[in-house]
């Protein structure tokens, strides 16, 4: 039988985990490549032999999607299977348009097919967008079932940005798990929350042998989403993160809305920030889209560790970088707490670019008065530095996950902003995991 000649269209992630599960074993398929979009750097790479399995000695090319047309004519392409999220229902059809005018047929892979099957309870923590507030949700969850007595390991969507046949599985534990895995900042601003409460994440390339290895020391299994992608592991609980700042979302971008149907809770998050006309469209879409789902809103607690810098001063405000790009938001803590705590001008870092940050502004022109913290590599760890020690201003507010003071030199005072999900929504969380017999 002749095999059918497929394309996985990726972002380094999904696209991995979709051959892993439904491809690596089948010879009724042939990957020819994967494509890459999103994340710099990795079109021109290779997924490894040592990964691909027997079928795939040689090991699998990763292309640039902007090729997609041609690398369909070329290889007599039969499919190409949609692997990657958080895309407006526009861009996914676009995509999907291309294929098919090139002479493919598009498709997608649902969540039975790619969702694998846990030993011990899994609670999966997803979104309707990236940037929803997964990471603090995720964090409460680990605080109550670790008091409870209950071993917690998270397991953290992919973020494979090295070399991948050394990240099949990662574990990190300790902030010296980090460096000796030579972390990026986009990693660390993942990993490092968990290891400075002491709590171990695991996180690779191959979700199979993760999950084995992790199994072996967890009472409980939470799985951390990336974006706004399904879980990789069959959840027993999946609570979906949604964002009043982005009103419609929860059901206007792949695969955010498939959470969002899916969900056994659904956490309307940063309520402070929101006005009360867009949460009451997120509970007008939750309502009619998923009924059954128990729906908390939660409100962000932000708080500062130096109010003084803030206070009266011209402040650059870094965010999350992946929040801002394709995940569209116009604002994040940093903003927040410049405005809540008195912030005299926030200071425009666009003058001052240097290197990559260039290009992501080019990439993404409506990112507004604010500064990414691009941090796939290390020059853009690099640049990054560079464009924050140029900018003319008082002071620099950081409104990361990770304090970026700490993994670049900064030649400008500094405060972090933390963000935390608010006590009354942890409190509903806890009798909810109760109720389950998971906590």
């Amino acid at each position: 039988m002749e095999r059918i000649k497929t394309i996985i269209i990726g972002a380094a992630g999904r696209d991995f985990h979709n051959f892993n599960v439904v491809y690596r074993d089948n010879e009724a398929v042939e990957i020819i490549a994967f494509t890459a979009a999103q994340i710099p750097g990795i079109a021109g790479r290779k997924y490894p032999a040592v990964l691909a399995g027997k079928l795939y000695p040689k090991g699998i090319p990763i292309e640039d999607e902007a090729n997609l047309e041609e690398l369909i004519k070329e290889h007599a392409i039969d499919e190409c299977v949609m692997s990657y999220s958080d895309l407006p229902y526009s861009t996914l059809m676009h995509i999907g348009s291309r294929v098919m005018a090139a002479g493919a047929k598009f498709s997608m892979l649902g969540a039975d097919q790619t969702m694998i099957k846990s030993s011990k309870p899994v609670i999966a923590v997803v979104a309707v967008r990236t940037g929803c507030g997964k990471s603090q949700t995720s964090r409460a969850i680990v605080k109550m079932l670790t008091a409870a007595g209950k071993r917690v390991v998270a397991i953290r969507h992919p973020m494979p940005y090295g070399d991948l046949a050394e990240q099949a599985v990662q574990r990190f534990a300790t902030y010296a798990d980090l460096e000796k895995n030579k972390c990026t900042i986009e990693e660390m601003e993942e990993y490092e929350p968990y290891t400075a409460m002491n709590a171990i994440i695991y996180a690779g390339v191959d979700y199979g042998a993760i999950l084995r290895e992790a199994e072996k020391e967890a009472d409980v299994i939470l799985w951390d989403g990336g974006n706004n992608d399904m879980s990789f592991y069959k959840p027993d609980l999946t609570i979906t993160v949604a964002d009043p700042l982005r009103p419609g979302h929860e059901i206007g971008y792949y695969p955010g809305e498939v959470n969002f149907r899916l969900a056994d809770v659904i956490i309307i998050n940063k309520i402070d920030s929101a006005k009360p006309a867009d949460i009451a469209t997120v509970e007008r879409n939750a309502a009619e889209h998923n009924p059954r789902a128990q729906v908390i809103k939660a409100q962000s607690t932000i708080t500062v560790d130096d109010a003084a810098l803030i206070k009266g001063k011209r402040v650059l405000a870094v965010e999350d970088g992946p929040t801002l790009t394709h995940g569209e938001m116009k604002i994040g803590a940093g903003i927040v707490a410049a405005q809540r705590f008195g912030a005299r001008e926030l200071v425009d870092p666009r003058p001052y670019l240097v290197g990559e940050l260039k290009t992501t502004f080019e990439h993404y022109p409506n990112i507004g008065t604010l500064l990414p913290a691009m941090g796939y590599g290390e020059q853009q760890m690099h640049d990054l530095e560079a464009t924050i020690n140029t900018v003319d201003c008082d002071s620099v507010v950081i409104g990361t996950p990770i304090d970026l003071a700490k993994h670049l030199h900064l030649t400008k005072p500094s405060t972090r902003v933390r963000y935390e999900l608010a006590d009354d929504a942890t409190k509903t969380l806890s009798a909810i995991l109760s109720k389950k017999n998971i906590l």
